[in-house]
C-alpha cells in the first residue's frame, strides 16, 4: 500500500515539476531541463528528482544551479497542488541516462563491428586438421 502511494505520489510530483519548467522561470541559467524521474522516500518527506539537461556541459552545470536556487520555490508549487498534509523536501539530481546511453552504444557498435571482423575471417578459413578420407572416397563414387 505504502509502496502504491510512493508511486502516484512521485508520479505527481514529476507532473506538477514538468509542467512548472515548461511554463518557465525567470532564472537565465535554465536551459532545456527534461524532468525524467522522481523517487520519494517511504515516509514522504524527501523526493529526489532526476533531471536531464540537453546542451553542452556548462548548460547542464548552469541549469543544475538554476534548479537548486529555485528549489523553494518549486516546493512552494508542488505543495499548492498536491493535497498532502506535509510537502516532501525536494533534491535534485542530474540523470546520467544520457551519458550511459552514449556508452552503451558505443560499445554495441564497437562489438558489431567486432563481429562484421570475425565474419569475414570465417568465411576464407577453412577446417583446421586433416582432411576427411573418407569425404573424398565419397565424392569421387558419385555418379556423373
Amino acid at each position: 500500500m505504502a509502496g502504491e502511494r510512493q508511486a502516484r505520489l512521485a508520479d505527481r510530483i514529476r507532473v506538477i515539476l514538468a509542467e512548472r519548467l515548461e511554463k518557465g522561470l525567470r532564472d537565465p541559467r535554465l536551459g532545456f531541463v527534461t524532468i525524467t524521474d522522481v523517487r520519494v522516500s517511504g515516509d514522504l518527506q524527501h523526493a529526489s528528482v532526476f533531471y536531464t539537461v540537453l546542451g553542452t556541459e556548462e548548460e547542464r552545470v548552469s541549469s543544475g544551479a538554476a534548479l537548486t536556487s529555485a528549489t523553494g520555490m518549486l516546493r512552494s508549487e508542488v505543495g499548492r497542488q498536491l493535497s498532502t498534509r506535509l510537502v516532501p523536501t525536494l533534491e535534485f539530481i542530474p540523470d546520467a541516462l544520457p551519458e550511459n546511453a552514449d556508452h552503451i552504444s558505443a560499445l554495441l557498435r564497437e562489438a558489431q563491428e567486432r563481429d562484421a571482423e570475425v565474419a569475414k575471417l570465417a568465411s576464407s578459413a577453412s577446417h583446421a586438421g586433416d582432411a576427411d578420407p573418407y569425404l573424398r572416397q565419397e565424392e569421387d563414387d558419385t555418379p556423373a
